[in-house]
């Protein structure tokens, strides 16, 4: 659904999915959308992807979403090493999906 939106750069799947536990509770998502989306013209069945309360509802995933153009004082690699540090400073597995 995000890459139906024409203009998904990035995926990204981080916490407990992409770890060796048998059974992770959630699912994680960064998705980053290039600066040229709105979401007024995000097809509808994609735009729940952008509300993280009906993300969570609909899918069973916590999704964050971001446009590089919104990003101050750091870039999209930066962003994305940042929420890979958990809150103790170690550091979580990240895995980004190419589509």
């Amino acid at each position: 659904m995000a890459k139906r939106t024409g203009h998904l750069q990035r995926f990204v799947i981080f916490g407990s999915y992409v770890t060796a536990q048998p059974n992770p509770n959630d699912i994680d998502v960064v998705l980053v959308i290039n600066d040229a989306f709105r979401l007024e013209e995000c097809p509808i069945e994609s735009r729940g992807l952008f509300d993280h309360a009906v993300a969570q509802a609909r899918y069973g995933a916590s999704i964050f979403w971001i446009r590089p153009g919104l990003l101050i004082g750091e870039g999209v690699e930066e962003f994305i090493a940042y929420w890979q540090l958990k809150r103790d400073g170690s550091r979580r597995g990240i895995v980004e999906v190419i589509l």
